[in-house]
């Protein structure tokens, strides 16, 4: 039987998801040993509100993670890379189209940077060097990428990568995509927002998101948001 998230799992199968998800996962990377960004994205003076869209796997695990970081006003679950007509979970779930489940990050710039945000998805939000799937979430809509809305972020995002396998910190190659935003990014159902917020005990979120929260806050105290 192919094990996949769901909002019904049993805490027995969560479980087993977590303790068979570890055997699946790479070395816990040094974040002292990952560069910081050389090249940054570039905001217009007064315009210091922006918006990230990233796919990391599971939506609810990486809205966990950036809704923790500090400078960011929100983060949005919902799909990116496919079409409107397509953009719902009974077919993007089912593997049926070109859709990753993504995340909208809005974020003041000014506070916290688009290439401080990649360092955080890169290093705690989700592993990239997994081809098409994290942990026991398997399938094209759980690919690495990151959907970039013009050159700008596109060029600091490839430098980005560039610099991370130049410098070996994950041993395997990183297999994040860099796709065009395309027709857009469709906000996904409302029972999926804030999901692992809204539902703290559910042993999905207990098993999975929360470990990465916990990776945040030991890897960048000082990115963490006010509590």
């Amino acid at each position: 039987m192919k094990l996949r998230r769901h909002p019904l799992l049993t805490g027995v199968m969560a479980m087993a998801m977590g303790a068979i998800g570890a055997s699946c996962v790479r070395a816990e990377v040094k974040v002292a040993d990952v560069p910081d960004p050389a090249i940054d994205l570039t905001v217009p003076e007064g315009q210091a509100e922006h918006t990230a869209i990233f796919a990391g796997g599971c939506f609810w695990c990486t809205e966990a993670v950036f809704e923790r970081v500090e400078g960011v006003k929100s983060v949005i679950s919902g799909y990116a890379g496919g079409t409107k007509d397509d953009a719902s979970y009974q077919l993007v779930s089912r593997g049926a189209t070109d859709h990753a489940e993504a995340i909208a990050i809005t974020y003041n710039a000014s506070v916290v940077t688009y290439g401080e945000l990649m360092k955080v998805f890169f290093t705690v939000a989700h592993d990239p060097t997994t081809l098409n799937r994290q942990g026991n979430d398997v399938g094209r809509h759980y690919r690495s990428a990151i959907f970039y809305t013009s050159e700008e972020e596109k060029s600091v995002a490839r430098a980005y990568i560039d610099q991370l396998e130049q410098a070996g910190v994950f041993g395997d190659p990183i297999v994040t995509t860099l796709e065009p935003i395309g027709e857009g990014f469709f906000v996904a159902e409302a029972y999926h927002q804030n999901y692992a917020e809204l539902n703290p005990n559910q042993p999905y979120i207990v098993y999975q998101a929360m470990t990465k929260v916990e990776k945040l806050k030991k890897a960048f105290p000082e990115k963490l948001a006010k509590e």
